[in-house]
């Protein structure tokens, strides 16, 4: 079972890693600063960039452990910041296909992700970002997300993908700051929002970058509990989420739960064209706009200056 995917950060080996547990079906991400050493069930290299780059100069890995029955850690660090690449994006699916194929189901945990350079390749967001969302949101497993601190942009949006999410109440925020460095939203980037949350709260999200700290964002809906790996696996249980991952339909589902995203994710390869013909569209109407001001101006003896 995937026990949703929720966001976590530990700190080992002098290293920041982020780990995914699964118990039954449902995905749990959490952050902490301590985490005793467990045998790991398999470990996988991210391989390096070519060529490589300041954002991912160097190799990273995947490791997967099992902390409890019927849950499974996976820890993932990509030097500096987890950034999405399509080499971390596929060494990412790759482990989630091990955990379903492989291991009795359980919980995963992911951690949050930074993306703002990965967007300068065309082919990176149809090609390596959506189809691995989309293997989170329809993943036949529960997912959990526990976030242990700032989930901003893309880690928020991965963190969405999950079918729950738990944070850190005592420090982070979650923020959708596309405005602040402007970028545009994708469609399953701004669905998959629309789908989970009411619209007042998409609203200030998007159109305010607001930045809402764990208690704020567990009584907007986006969030389903705060704390850390305990109160994850708690939740898991409280939850019978182990139980409901045994279930062959789960997956099928999720998959019409939430076909609104699915479909964007699945039309990804064609948004270049939508959002080209918006643009164009968009032109259009401003020189519009403009040549109807300048004919009111002439009108009324004012003088065009647009």
């Amino acid at each position: 079972m995937l026990a949703g995917y929720r966001f976590i950060t530990f700190r080992a080996l002098r290293r920041t890693q982020a780990f995914s547990a699964i118990r039954g079906r449902r995905t749990i991400t959490t952050t902490t600063k301590e985490m005793p050493p467990i045998p790991p069930l398999f470990a996988l290299q991210v391989p390096q960039s070519v060529p490589p780059t300041q954002a991912a100069p160097g190799t990273g890995s995947f490791v997967c452990t099992q902390p409890a029955p019927e849950v499974y850690l996976l820890s993932f660090e990509s030097p500096p910041d987890n950034r999405l690449t399509p080499a971390f994006n596929s060494t990412f699916a790759l482990a989630l296909d091990i955990i379903e194929q492989t291991l009795s189901r359980g919980v995963f945990y992911s951690n949050g992700l930074d993306f703002e350079n990965a967007i300068k390749d065309p082919t990176f967001m149809p090609g390596s970002l959506f189809p691995l969302w989309r293997r989170l949101i329809t993943f036949p497993m529960p997912t959990v997300a526990l976030i242990n601190g700032h989930a901003f942009a893309g880690g928020i949006m991965t963190a969405m993908m999950h079918d729950y999410r738990i944070m850190n109440p005592h420090k982070g925020f979650l923020c959708l700051n596309e405005l602040e460095f402007g970028a545009s939203l994708q469609p399953p980037m701004a669905s998959i929002f629309r789908v989970k949350l009411g619209m007042t709260t998409v609203r200030t999200m998007i159109l305010e970058s607001k930045r809402y700290p764990a208690l704020e964002a567990l009584k907007e809906g986006m969030l389903d509990g705060v704390g850390g790996l305990q109160e994850t696996l708690a939740f898991i249980d409280e939850y019978k989420l182990t139980q409901k991952a045994k279930s062959p339909s789960y997956g099928k589902i999720k998959e019409e739960l939430y076909r609104e995203v699915v479909k964007d994710l699945d039309d990804g390869a064609s948004l270049q064209e939508l959002h080209t013909a918006r643009d164009l569209d968009r032109s259009r109407r401003e020189m519009e706009a403009k040549r109807r001001v300048n004919e009111y101006l002439v009108a009324t003896g004012g003088r065009a200056k647009l």
